[in-house]
């Protein structure tokens, strides 16, 4: 029978306490930095133009039109961009001259932006779609 003695883990577990505790040094310490960093953009950055952001989307729609199809547009806050996507398609950003007036790009045109559009599509002639 194998017998385990205890009584010498006892002493090694104190002396280890002791030891660690008594490596605490209770001192406030000061921590200083002896050179700061070259930024090396700073110049640059503190001469950049002010960056803006790209418009986020005001309203979006989906729009059953005449010959009974679907197409979503995207109305952005800037009233100047819209983007619309036709069912099955992929989304085109489409652009005003002014606010109010048509969105428009290579073979798409949107005119209006409330719960009914006049919208041209590539291949399509124009016709009226309502939300």
């Amino acid at each position: 029978m194998i017998t385990m003695i205890k009584k010498p883990l006892l002493p090694f577990v104190a002396l280890s306490a002791f030891i660690a505790l008594g490596a605490c040094n209770t001192e406030p310490t000061t921590v200083t930095q002896g050179h700061s960093p070259q930024d090396d953009q700073a110049a640059a950055l503190a001469n950049a133009a002010p960056v803006e952001l790209p418009p986020s989307v005001k309203s979006s729609k989906k729009y059953r039109c005449k010959d009974s199809s679907i197409v979503s547009v995207d109305f952005l806050s800037d009233d100047l961009s819209a983007t619309v996507t036709p069912a099955g398609g992929s989304p085109t950003p489409l652009k005003a001259a002014a606010a109010g007036g048509p969105f428009v790009a290579e073979g798409f045109a949107v005119s209006g932006a409330g719960t009914s559009i006049n919208i041209t599509l590539p291949g399509k002639g124009a016709q009226a779609c309502k939300a």
